[in-house]
């Protein structure tokens, strides 16, 4: 069993998605780091390593699809959710092609996006398999 707070990288354009987001959380007993666009986070990933991201696919700068083919280059195994308001059967085929762990909507309701989350994370925990 891992030790300590699950450290969750979440990803999004959206200041205040990312802050409730953040807020719920960590209330809920995960480490957050956030980064507001896709080069962000892949610099993040870099020198500070994560139990999951949660990635929106619509962003500026670099498009969710593309940071999600970045991270699998050089981690096959990490968890990564993808988050949208928006889908389109490309973006989800091009996704699950990566290797992504799952899909979360963005609706106007808050409190269930977060119980998706948290329930989804404690999953992706019990599949991660054994790390040394």
């Amino acid at each position: 069993m891992a030790q300590g707070k699950k450290k969750i990288l979440v990803v999004d354009d959206e200041p205040n998605f990312l802050e409730l987001i953040k807020i719920r959380l960590e209330a809920n007993g995960y480490e957050v780091v956030l980064a507001r666009d896709g080069r962000e986070a892949l610099e993040r990933l870099e020198g500070d390593p994560v139990d999951a991201v949660l990635l929106d696919i619509m962003m500026p700068k670099m498009h969710g699809i593309d940071v999600l083919e970045n991270i699998r280059k050089k981690n096959k195994t990490l968890p990564v959710f993808m988050i949208t308001a928006y889908s389109s059967e490309e973006n989800f085929r091009r996704a699950k092609a990566l290797g992504a762990a799952g899909y979360i909507a963005k609706t106007s309701d808050l409190n269930k996006e977060v119980q998706d989350i948290t329930a989804i994370l404690r999953l992706s925990g019990r599949y991660k398999g054994q790390e040394t």
